[in-house]
């Protein structure tokens, strides 16, 4: 497999920084007592901001798997049930 590159990488590392900090803030809020509505509606964009976190990662291994099967290092069907595995078993 090709490693992911270091701005990605980066990228990625920066972008978990943020759901970190959006969870602290969560239990912050909960600590605090504050509104339900508040704390579900920082639970939504926290979910949200993970799930984007997800689907570049998912993205990554599609791009991963279609550039070593078009270099010819891995068979194009085993690419692509390695795909829809991953699709199946984590979406």
């Amino acid at each position: 497999m090709i490693e992911i590159e270091e701005a990605a990488r980066n990228n990625m590392l920066n972008r978990l920084a943020r759901v970190e900090g959006q969870i602290r803030g969560l239990q912050k809020l909960i600590r605090e007592g504050k509104d339900c509505e508040l704390v579900i509606q920082q639970m939504s964009a926290s979910r949200k901001a993970l799930d984007k976190a997800f689907q570049e990662m998912l993205a990554c291994i599609i791009e991963q798997n279609i550039l070593c099967a078009h270099n010819g290092s891995e068979p194009q069907t085993s690419s692509i049930n390695q795909i829809k595995t991953l699709l199946t078993k984590y979406s």
